[in-house]
């Protein structure tokens, strides 16, 4: 450990700690890259100089546990809107989800040093790399899948550029993040090396990659309205206040001139009423249209004019038989069309749902200890049977994802039906500060990765129109009431990642461990070490 400080060699674990909260600032809305990769480079240099395989896991893991904490802050806020559990809750929830999260990372560091079993930095960043695309892909899937915060989200860069998103048509997320923890890593040794000269290059690539002017992209030819209603998330299930908020969309919603087509976009949480035919009832009497479904939607398509269509988001009900009456035996989180004549198009369904949010995971366990959901309501949600691409004749073909779904790389689109467009209402009010800007530029990368615009339409913000490049062309900041008059901007050429999707991955990591091994060979072999 003769290239580690004296701190660090002593008190590695609490090292470890340190650097993992550190890289998280390399995330919005702080977005201080140079830190997360400076961050970055000195864990591994922790787990090259570690003694066993052991204590690299143990240091990945709490690097983990560190890193994960302050990204996902934001999940301590959504306590703060439901009344089932105390608020302090939320900042137990943290750390908790943190220690399950930092598996990943502890695999990936045990990984690379039982490939590079020296401190052998250049072999040892590659292979970290490798060993870090797939921690992050398992996450993403694994127990459901939890794949927010790639690390390559820190290199994404200002909205209105394209950052080193620009690689993530020819990479996919996960491999650009084992690519960007190899540079770290590379970064860290040539500091260590005092080449500075190479070092300043190298940083200043980097920089440019990530500034570099986006340029004007092209303009596409669909007329949009996105609107974003500001509804306050501890009022948006209060039945009181459903018939104001109806109110504040439809004056945001209103045309502006005679236009031969236009497409409107509302969020998630965006109908307090049930619009769907066929429920008991007791259901539609709680609505703000009278009790009427017909009529509520009817009222919804006046508001948008003649020549519109809308995609908003809404709650469908599962109707079932229990203790011998009809009532709903689950939800649907759904996105569906409304013409202007009140008619409802096919209802596409949220399939990622969240944990404790959308659903109680072993209800049958922490129900009677007194958990509860994080959203309103006993009942659970249903999972939609995943990416769908609905045809909606003059206003495009329409990809759907909503809210959460975004964030999961490789999972968005439809590859047998390609989309114009991906539709991504959502409810970020209850993200905090920190969740709806990291939302966004996972939002940005799904646009950059696939190759077509992401329309976002939020109760809260951000919501943004984002290109096929995954730059913002325009969007609406949180808390204000607004709307975004544009065209919707063009989808691009399938990308090598939308033709390949983790297969790409899979060749990324196979070439990061191919590399290791090659350097390691051509150092002389493997060096010996305790495990």
């Amino acid at each position: 450990m003769d290239t580690l400080p004296g701190f660090a060699r002593r008190h590695p674990n609490w090292v470890a700690l340190l650097l993992g909260a550190l890289a998280a600032l390399g995330f919005q809305p702080l977005q201080l890259w140079p830190l997360a990769l400076a961050a970055m480079g000195g864990f591994a240099l922790l787990v090259a100089h570690s003694s066993t395989r052991k204590a690299a896991f143990r240091l990945g893991w709490l690097f983990g546990v560190a890193h994960f904490t302050v990204t996902n802050n934001w999940i301590a806020t959504a306590f703060t809107y439901q009344a089932e559990m105390p608020a302090v809750l939320g900042w137990v929830a943290v750390p908790l989800l943190s220690l399950y999260l930092a598996v990943y990372p502890g695999l990936a560091a045990l990984l690379a040093k039982a490939i590079v079993r020296d401190a052998r930095l250049p072999a040892f960043a590659l292979a970290l790399g490798a060993s870090w695309v797939l921690a992050e892909w398992l996450r993403s899937w694994v127990f459901t899948g939890y794949a927010w915060g790639p690390f390559s989200l820190a290199l994404m860069g200002p909205m209105d550029r394209t950052g080193l998103g620009f690689l993530l048509p020819f990479t996919g997320t996960y491999a650009l993040s084992g690519i960007a923890v190899a540079v770290s890593v590379l970064l860290a040794w040539l500091a260590l090396g005092r080449r500075w000269l190479v070092l300043a290059m190298s940083a200043a690539v980097l920089a440019a990659g990530i500034y570099w002017p986006a340029g004007k992209g092209e303009e596409g030819d669909l007329p949009l309205t996105l609107v974003q209603p500001n509804l306050r998330q501890e009022e948006i299930d209060d039945p009181s206040k459903f018939e104001d908020q109806f109110q504040t969309l439809a004056k945001l919603s209103m045309p502006l001139q005679r236009l031969e087509r236009r497409l409107v976009l509302w969020p998630e949480s965006g109908v307090p009423d049930y619009l769907r035919d066929g429920y008991p009832q007791r259901y539609y009497d709680q609505m703000t249209a009278g009790g009427d479904p017909v009529f509520a939607r009817k009222r919804i398509g006046s508001v948008i004019g003649r020549d519109a269509l809308l995609l908003t988001g809404l709650v469908d009900l599962e109707i079932g038989i229990e203790d011998g009456r009809l009532r709903a035996v689950g939800a649907y989180n759904a996105i569906t069309s409304i013409d202007p004549q009140g008619n409802l198009g096919r209802r596409y369904a949220k399939a990622h749902l969240v944990p404790y949010g959308e659903y109680l995971a072993l209800r049958w366990l922490l129900e009677p200890l007194g958990a509860s959901r994080l959203v309103a309501g006993t009942i659970d949600f249903i999972p939609g049977p995943g990416p769908r691409t609905q045809d909606l004749g003059l206003f495009g073909k329409a990809g759907m994802q909503i809210c959460y779904e975004i964030i999961f790389s490789g999972e968005v689109v439809d590859p047998a039906n390609r989309p114009d467009y991906i539709f991504n209402p959502s409810n970020d009010g209850w993200f905090g500060s920190w969740g709806p800007p990291q939302h966004l530029g996972q939002s940005r990368m799904r646009a950059a990765e696939e190759g077509l615009p992401v329309l976002r339409s939020t109760t809260t913000g951000i919501s943004a129109v984002v290109d096929a490049r995954g730059v913002v062309r325009e969007h609406l900041g949180r808390h204000v009431a607004g709307r975004i008059d544009t065209l919707v901007p063009p989808a691009a050429a399938p990308t090598l990642f939308a033709k390949l999707g983790h297969w790409l991955t899979l060749v990324w990591g196979i070439a990061l461990l191919a590399g290791s091994l090659v350097v390691m060979r051509r150092r002389g072999g493997y060096a010996t070490s305790h495990t």
